[in-house]
């Protein structure tokens, strides 16, 4: 039905209010969904009980067929309009409404939506129906007002070609089950973007909490049964762990965690159904290297970290989205370091989300943690892990460190009373902390939450006094825009105040404050604080000389910091490289870790194949010696979890230096196990993998490992074979995983990035892939485009390039892109970072390469 008064007082009415619940408020939805996988088709009737604030109302709606929109039983006119995805409907009148539509829609292959997951057994192709609604899919699969703030109560309905075996699994239990039609409990009101079902021949184990919450794990019947147990014993020991840290009760009857086939992100927290891609749930218990189990671990409890603050409380909008993902990305540590102390979980964090977050905080035009959006496009731009994530986590970590563990437990218990069920802003979270704890958390967060960028704080001896200043630091150019930070200095000395509020301090007399301290001054202690420190040469060498008696946080924040500072041309890199040797030998895997990002980003200076390269793998050679002698090969009865993770690492850098023994010893344990390249151990196995297609490759290997590839359901497997075959330099075989990219069949489109990313950083790929990506950057789009992912694709290119010559051709090709929806930001950003590697590789490649030679002297 077309009525074009409607649609334009439509126009007018969204010109002014741009979110449909102004509009409408859901209090109810009746949701029927008839499913037929053959004909990919979704038949129909949303009917939602509310409260009508306007005459003329909108519903949101995509790729839909509406055949029909009645109010109280009374048909009534509609008209759609594309571009904000809605149903404008002339009511007629406002107040309690019902309304009934009765729609079709198309299963899709995006990802997004309801769509179908494709998987094999025994060579019979198989597909198994899951979901995917955040941000704002499911008005993919049912029309209704998709916002985070329109929270209602759901009843599914769900009927589909079913046969017999099959199993479906929803947010609430299934209550019966009438004419093929199967009914589920009514939820509790929630936003419409964490409804979750799914459906096909599954298998499951399940265990129940302490306090009664029945805990799943459901997957294809692809796997072997064990690869569920790690899972289900993390998730049921999280929830009761959230259920005792944050004082309230998980207020759903189970938590169901499924892992898809297919899945474009790497988990999402459905409400009582959390949706994993299968790198993150399933894990064979008997071979998987241990930041694996970490990682599945810390995805688990992120996720259900959620069911609280996410779903229980939800933001009240897209802006505050930083509510759900920091938070529930510190409180994945907190969860993990509760449960198995011993894993070392904060070690992950500041190897892993640390320096991602200060790497990319740094350039100028970086989204800051608290970002006004609307467009559907510019919300998925706002999942950027770097920021919204880990620089949120880190924040998190900040005032968790201020405030302490008691006063944060009551300020949530009581965030959760004020806003459960219900939705929130940020500054409601800073004012029920604040009111726990007696500060003023909401002053000091601020400057960290609306600003982007970070500080970097100066300590001098100037005229025998101690002083420090802040001000924001850049990698590349950055418009200095005189932003100052609340900043927890968290110094070793007791002169230091808690907060540096002021761009200065002078300390006072410097030899004094040292010989009452008795050590050398330090700033972040615990590096739990989001900014770098840049020290004098007094203060530095001081530091220096006493680095043994550091602990492992504490060298890999100095580490940190020197590489950062030279990054942003603070310092010469060429200084950095005679201090690495020092730490080459530690114990501890985070400053090994740290090391060789140092070490790696020294890479970048050298030219493929020339002296240069040879001097560096020298360099390599000299600095993973002593580490390989000690940790060899094959794992130890007396291995502790440092020497697990630091084996790969140390062992990466010898064959990267190409030792002659390394190769070998590399060799040898492909040899032995080539009847079963599975079972070589798991932490080792990516290096041997990729190590033998070095340097023993041929196309008969290749043809073996993508045909292991395309038959293993071992994500964990799966990705190390990536590793391997992306690393060839033979260029038919490139050729040959580059047709691969777009058959689904061996790579699925989940899986695309990693080999684009494996073949783009291969020298004798680069080209290869680069000239894919120009070529087929529409059936890219049309394939991934509607993953909040996608992006990280123009990420993956600004990593790599490194010469005036990519720049341009970079610019050439995703400038006239600059303007696209979700992308403006991501273009602008990562011009700056290959542009600011192009000239730091310019200015300082020469002595950088003299360091590195001298120092293998």
């Amino acid at each position: 039905m077309y009525n074009e008064d409607i649609l334009i007082i439509q126009e007018a009415i969204m010109a002014k209010s741009t979110h449909f619940y102004e509009l409408f408020q859901p209090k109810h939805y009746n949701v029927y969904l008839d499913i037929n996988r053959a004909t990919k088709q979704i038949a129909g009737t949303s009917t939602i009980t509310g409260d009508a604030k306007a005459t003329n109302i909108a519903i949101h709606q995509k790729y839909m067929t509406i055949s029909a929109v009645k109010a109280d039983g009374q048909a009534v006119p509609f008209t759609f309009d594309d571009q904000t995805e809605g149903i404008h409907i002339d009511l007629g009148k406002t107040g309690d409404t019902t309304l009934t539509i009765d729609f079709t829609a198309p299963l899709t292959d995006s990802m997004m939506g309801i769509y179908p997951s494709y998987y094999e057994i025994n060579g019979e192709k198989k597909q198994i129906i899951g979901t995917q609604f955040e941000t704002t899919a499911a008005r993919q699969a049912f029309p209704c007002v998709d916002e985070p703030e329109a929270k209602a109560t759901f009843d599914l309905a769900i009927k589909f070609d079913e046969h017999e075996g099959e199993t479906i699994i929803s947010n609430m239990p299934e209550v019966k089950t009438e004419n093929g039609v199967h009914y589920f409990d009514t939820t509790v009101r929630m936003s419409s973007y964490l409804i979750a079902f799914a459906f096909g021949e599954m298998q499951s184990k399940l265990t129940t909490t302490k306090s009664g919450v029945q805990v799943g794990v459901f997957a294809t019947k692809a796997h072997q049964a064990k690869e569920l147990d790690f899972a289900l014993d993390i998730a049921k020991r999280s929830i009761e762990f959230y259920e005792d840290f944050y004082q309230t009760p998980y207020p759903l009857p189970h938590s169901w965690q499924m892992a898809l086939p297919d899945f474009s992100a790497g988990a999402m927290e459905n409400w009582g159904l959390v949706t994993y891609r299968e790198a993150y749930l399933l894990i064979d218990p008997d071979n998987t290297a241990f930041d694996l189990k970490l990682r599945v671990a810390t995805v688990v409890a992120h996720e259900l970290a959620h069911q609280w603050f996410g779903d229980l409380v939800t933001m009240k909008w897209w802006d505050d989205l930083w509510l759900n993902e920091s938070f529930a990305n510190m409180m994945e540590y907190v969860a993990i370091d509760a449960i198995e102390p011993t894993w070392g979980a904060w070690d992950a964090f500041q190897s892993g989300d640390v320096p991602m977050a200060l790497q990319r905080d740094a350039t100028d035009g970086v989204q800051s943690v608290h970002v006004q959006v609307e467009d559907p496009a510019e919300i998925d731009a706002l999942f950027d892990s770097a920021i919204v994530y880990a620089k949120g986590a880190r924040m998190l970590v900040m005032v968790r460190a201020l405030i302490g563990d008691d006063a944060l437990r009551a300020g949530l218990k009581a965030y959760f009373t004020a806003h459960k069920y219900g939705n929130a802003k940020g500054a409601d979270l800073w004012s029920a902390l604040g009111d726990a704890s007696g500060l003023d958390v909401g002053a000091i967060m601020n400057s960290w939450l609306e600003q982007p960028g970070y500080p970097v704080v100066t300590a001098k001896v100037v005229d025998g006094k101690l002083t420090i200043a802040q001000q924001q630091f850049f990698v590349g150019e950055g418009q200095d825009a005189g932003r100052q930070w609340q900043i927890p200095l968290n110094s070793n000395y007791d002169a230091v105040p808690t907060l540096l509020k002021d761009q200065s301090l002078d300390l006072g007399d410097y030899q004094a404050l040292r010989q009452a301290s008795g050590e050398p001054f330090r700033l972040n202690v615990g590096n739990n604080s989001h900014f770098i420190v840049q020290y004098d040469d007094t203060l530095l060498q001081d530091i220096l000389a006493n680095v043994n008696t550091l602990d492992e946080i504490s060298q890999l924040q100095l580490l940190q910091d020197l590489r950062l500072l030279a990054e942003g041309r603070r310092i010469f890199y060429a200084a950095v490289v005679p201090l690495l040797k020092q730490f080459a030998d530690s114990k501890y895997t985070v400053v090994t870790s740290a090391l060789y990002t140092v070490a790696g980003n020294l890479r970048k200076f050298v030219t493929p194949d020339s002296a240069d390269e040879k001097q560096i793998k020298a360099y390599y050679d000299q600095l993973s010696a002593k580490q390989v002698a000690r940790l060899g090969w094959t794992p130890r009865a007396t291995d502790d979890i440092d020497d697990e993770l630091s084996r790969p690492t140390v062992l990466s850098a010898a064959l990267f230096a190409h030792n002659a023994d390394a190769v070998a010893a590399a060799h040898e344990q492909f040899t032995t196990h080539q009847d079963n390249l599975a079972g070589l151990p798991a932490a080792t196995r990516p290096l041997i993998l990729a190590n033998e297609v070095k340097n023993f490759g041929s196309a008969a290997l290749f043809d073996t490992l993508l045909a292991a590839y395309r038959q293993s359901t071992d994500a964990s497997y799966k990705a190390d074979l990536s590793a391997a075959l992306t690393s060839t330099t033979d260029a038919a075989l490139i050729a040959k995983l580059i047709v691969a990219f777009e058959d689904a069949d061996t790579v699925k489109p989940q899986d695309l990035r990693a080999w684009f990313r494996g073949v783009l950083a291969n020298s004798k790929g680069e080209q290869a892939a680069w000239d894919w990506i120009r070529n087929d950057w529409q059936w890219l789009e049309d394939t991934v485009g509607g993953d909040m992912e996608f992006t990280t694709y123009i990420t993956v290119i600004s990593r790599v390039f490194r010469t005036a010559d990519r720049l341009a051709e970079f610019k050439a090709f995703f400038e006239p892109k600059i303007n696209t929806p979700g992308l403006t930001r991501e273009i602008t950003m990562d011009i700056k970072v290959i542009e600011t590697r192009v000239n730091l590789i310019k200015d300082e490649q020469a002595a950088v390469n003299a360091a590195i030679a001298e120092s293998v002297k």
